[in-house]
Parts: C-alpha cells; sequence; structure tokens
C-alpha cells in the first residue's frame, strides 16, 4: 500500500516538474521571441534615424550652395541694382517703381513664377513709404467668425508717438484669397485709421494667388495631414513675401503676429535696446519667448537685421513640412554653426547672435487659430 503511495507521488512530482518545464520552455520561447521583435525595432529605428540624417545632410547642402550662389548673384548686382532701384523711386511711376529686384529672387526658387512678368503684391492703400528705421510687417488672414487685428492695431499703432511714427511704417498684408475677408480688413482700417493712412505709416497689401505654387492647392484637398502641411507652407511663404515687400522700406523689420497686444512704450523701448548693442553679429532679436509662429499660433517680435530676410526663401524648398519657428532654429544651425564644430561652442555663439529681449513686449491673445477647427490659448510668461 505504501509503495502504491509512493508511486503516486512520484508519478505526480514527475507531472509537476514536466509541467513546470513546459511552461518554462513556452515563456522562454515568448521572450525570446519578444528579444527579437525588440532587436528588429530598434534596427528599423536605426535605419529612419539614418535616413532622417542622410536626408538633413541633403538639404543641409542644397541649401548652402543656393545660398552662396545667391550671396554671388546679389553682389554682383550690388553696385548697380541699388543705384537703379533708387533712381527709379525717385522718378518712374508707380508700376514702374515697384519692379524691382528685390521679388526677382523667388524666380529662383519657383520656377512657375518665372513665367511671370511682374512679381509684386497688390498695393491696396498705401504711399509705398521708405526710408525709415522700422518696418513692422503683420500677416492676417481670415480666422472664420473672429477677428483679433483690429485689437492688434490698435495696440500697435496707438502706442507710438508722432515722431515714432514718422520714423517707421506698419504693413498689414492679406494672405488670404477671400475676397471679402480683405474688404472687411480695408473698411476697418480706412474707418478707424485715417491719419495713419494719410501719413503713409499705415498701409495694406494683399498677396496675390498666383505667388503660391500649384502644390498648395493639391495638399488642401487631400486628408488632414495634408492640410496641415500645405497650412504650414503657406504660412512661410506668408512671412517670405511679407518680408520681401518690406525690406527695401527699412533698416529693420519687425515681424508680428495679427492676434497680439504690445506694451506701453514697446516701440521706444525696442529703438533704444536696438540702438545700444555694441555688437554689429547679431542674427535676430527676439521680444516675446513664444517663438516665431509656433504649431500653436504664439506671436512673436522678431527683428531681424535686413539683409538677414532674404535666408528666409531657399530654406522654404528644403523644409517645407516645418513650422516657421522650427526653420528659424535651422537657418541659425546652418548659417552660425561650423561643420564639425561642437554643439557646446554654436551655443555659446548663439547666445551672442541670438538674443532674447525681458520682460516680453508682446502678449499673445488670439484662440481660434487660423488653421479651421484649432484652439490654443498660449501665453508669455514674461509678459
Amino acid at each position: 500500500m505504501r509503495t502504491k503511495h509512493v508511486n503516486v507521488l512520484i508519478a505526480l512530482a514527475a507531472f509537476v516538474l514536466f509541467s513546470f518545464s513546459c511552461f518554462c520552455i513556452s515563456r522562454m520561447t515568448q521572450t525570446s521571441n519578444q528579444l527579437i521583435n525588440c532587436r528588429n525595432h530598434i534596427l528599423e529605428f536605426k535605419e529612419k534615424i539614418l535616413r532622417l540624417k542622410n536626408k538633413t545632410e541633403r538639404n543641409r547642402q542644397e541649401l548652402i550652395n543656393a545660398l552662396s550662389k545667391m550671396k554671388y548673384e546679389m553682389t554682383q548686382r550690388e553696385n548697380t541694382s541699388t543705384d537703379l532701384v533708387e533712381k527709379k523711386m525717385n522718378t518712374l511711376g508707380k508700376d514702374e517703381t515697384v519692379s524691382n529686384n528685390t521679388f526677382e529672387v523667388l524666380k529662383f526658387f519657383f520656377p512657375h513664377l518665372r513665367k511671370v512678368g511682374r512679381i509684386y503684391p497688390d498695393v491696396i492703400i498705401g504711399k509705398e513709404k521708405t526710408g525709415v528705421s522700422f518696418a513692422l510687417g503683420i500677416s492676417t488672414v481670415s480666422r472664420g467668425n473672429q477677428s483679433y487685428l483690429k485689437q492688434t492695431l490698435n495696440s500697435v499703432v496707438s502706442r507710438m508717438t508722432l515722431s515714432e511714427e514718422k520714423d517707421s511704417v506698419v504693413i498689414v498684408s492679406v494672405a488670404d484669397r477671400n475676397e471679402d475677408y480683405l474688404k472687411s480688413v480695408v473698411d476697418m482700417i480706412t474707418k478707424r485709421f485715417k491719419r495713419q493712412l494719410k501719413s503713409g505709416s499705415l498701409e495694406v497689401i494683399s498677396i496675390p494667388a498666383f505667388f503660391y505654387p500649384n502644390m498648395l492647392h493639391i495638399k488642401q484637398s487631400t486628408e488632414d495631414s495634408g492640410k496641415l502641411e500645405s497650412w504650414r507652407i503657406k504660412q512661410v511663404l506668408d512671412f517670405c513675401f511679407l518680408m520681401l515687400y518690406a525690406q527695401p522700406k527699412a533698416m529693420y523689420y519687425l515681424q508680428l503676429e495679427d492676434d497680439i497686444i504690445a506694451k506701453k512704450r514697446y516701440f521706444t523701448k525696442i529703438t533704444d535696446f536696438v540702438h545700444n548693442i555694441t555688437s554689429n553679429n547679431w542674427f535676430y532679436i527676439e521680444f516675446s519667448i513664444l517663438g516665431f509662429i509656433a504649431v500653436n499660433f504664439a506671436p512673436n517680435s522678431l527683428l531681424p537685421q535686413r539683409n538677414e530676410v532674404t535666408y528666409f526663401v531657399p530654406w522654404i524648398r528644403t523644409t517645407e513640412d516645418k513650422p516657421i519657428d522650427l526653420l528659424l532654429g535651422d537657418i541659425f544651425q546652418v548659417k552660425m554653426c561650423n561643420p564639425g564644430e561642437t554643439p557646446e561652442k554654436c551655443a555659446e555663439r548663439n547666445k551672442q547672435i541670438r538674443i532674447r529681449y525681458k520682460p516680453s513686449l508682446f502678449q499673445h491673445v488670439g484662440i481660434q487659430s487660423s488653421f479651421s477647427g484649432r484652439e490654443q490659448y498660449s501665453k508669455d510668461i514674461y509678459y
């Protein structure tokens, strides 16, 4: 009897050991498969990183080559084009004065414009004021039933002194094909800012639809991801066109959003700060911490030196899918950081040429984004 019980116990123990062995083998097999899958994911990730690195390097080389060619062409024309433009501004009619070389650089990067004779925004209202210290650019598009432009202009224009107003020009660029929106902007400005329009310190321009590549219209009709990419590309183009228009007008260019408010005496503080900078090598100055025009539509006050404006144009062709605030960082990386240079050295130079003014002089107030259906609530904590 005892022997029978022992045999049963031995059989039970053997069964338990067998079951445990099977379980262990099964778990080891699963773990092995998971490790293999993990390794495959890591290898796939490495391949993606490598492709991204190669693409970035190609874009960088393309940009360097494009900039070198553009610099050479600009240097060749510098002595003659300046005198020619000034002569036209003084002696020729309106249609001729606007046909300067400022927008001709677009033909180099946008083949669809090479067949167009006259490339220039439509000047809706304004005296095309030039020879001032500061040009303030505000690009605006329809946000449906919501608009912040009137509040922005009231804040920006009313907080200038008469002498500051005389030495500046505020440019409102309507970058929207909606004619009703253009009409509403013109009606609002002509009613509320008559004195500034009469003096030439405020003007309104409209960007023609043919300025934009056909790819924008194609992407806008596809899925949401294509619409977002198209929207980003158009934003970069909107700002670029406005910068090019403002470039011959002033020594410095101040980029503003159409949904911000300015602090009292903001313009006095900007001019004092710029004139007291001892270095001549600064790249740009930020008067808000929220960036240029981030995906959350943060406002920015960017003051690039006049000859830096054209650096935005070639980047449109090599980094089309990036928001403009990230684009600005890429421009700095290529323009200011030497190949093979350590990040620490580049960051140290960054502090000297990318200047941030505190406290911030502008606050973001808009909620409704120009990208349909999106809202954002970003605020500048240093304002």
